[in-house]
């Protein structure tokens, strides 16, 4: 009987946008959901509750998409640079060049001859290419891609910044404070399970973590508008 070939399907290819992703909710989340506490712990109107609450999505959603933008364009450049570098050394040494490649998959385990033979069969084949991926540990999955990654951090704090923002419109007045916190903790653990579950870490301590670290910021930030409010007033 033949056998089906099941189909392969792997994550490398989006770990780059996920980790933009997961971060960008769980910024989105903890510092709306903190922000909104603090001026909620002051005498305020509630219109300004909700102000603060829509400024900070804003601010921090165009924050988190340029961070992004520059962290990865610098990530993008450094490699571009390597590649300008390979490109310069196949061009003045070839033949060290396939020594080189020839070294590399002899320590991954083929013998002299066999290793020769690939690196030549490659280095013909594409030798930038060949050189980027067995050499420097580039590949098109592991690309840094600026924009896609500062679109997803925008997206993610957006939407991170959601859930206590709408409580902020929803919940009565008197019990607002106490339905974002449980609200931002509730979501704050999910993602960080999200997050340790595509990290590959475990999950209990990661959602103990970030739930404890979440409840610490709300509650230092709900502290600050109480004491300044009260001197305020």
């Amino acid at each position: 009987m033949a056998r089906r070939r099941l189909a392969e399907h792997h994550t490398v290819d989006r770990l780059g946008w996920l980790r933009a992703a997961v971060l960008g909710a769980n910024d989105g989340l903890l510092s709306t959901g903190s922000l909104i506490i603090g001026v909620a712990s002051a005498p305020t109107s509630h219109s300004a509750i909700l102000v603060a609450g829509v400024a900070g999505l804003i601010a921090g959603a165009m924050s988190m998409a340029a961070g992004e933008y520059v962290s990865v364009s610098s990530q993008h450049d450094s490699e571009q640079a390597d590649l300008d570098r390979e490109r310069v050394e196949l061009k003045e040494d070839p033949k060290g060049e396939q020594d080189e490649l020839t070294g590399i998959y002899i320590k991954r385990g083929l013998d002299r001859a066999l290793a020769r033979q690939v690196a030549e069969q490659l280095m013909a084949n594409d030798a930038l290419e060949a050189h980027a991926r067995d050499e420097l540990g580039m590949s098109d999955a592991t690309a840094a891609r600026p924009v896609q990654a500062a679109l997803a951090s925008a997206a993610s704090f957006a939407i991170g910044a959601a859930p206590p923002l709408a409580m902020a419109v929803l919940a009565p007045p008197r019990d607002a404070i106490w339905a974002i916190g449980v609200t931002t903790l509730v979501v704050l653990g999910v993602l960080g399970g999200v997050g340790a579950r595509i990290g590959g870490a475990p999950i209990r301590a990661a959602v103990v973590r970030v739930v404890f670290w979440g409840a610490l910021a709300m509650l230092v930030t709900a502290g600050i508008g109480h004491l300044f409010g009260t001197r305020a007033a």
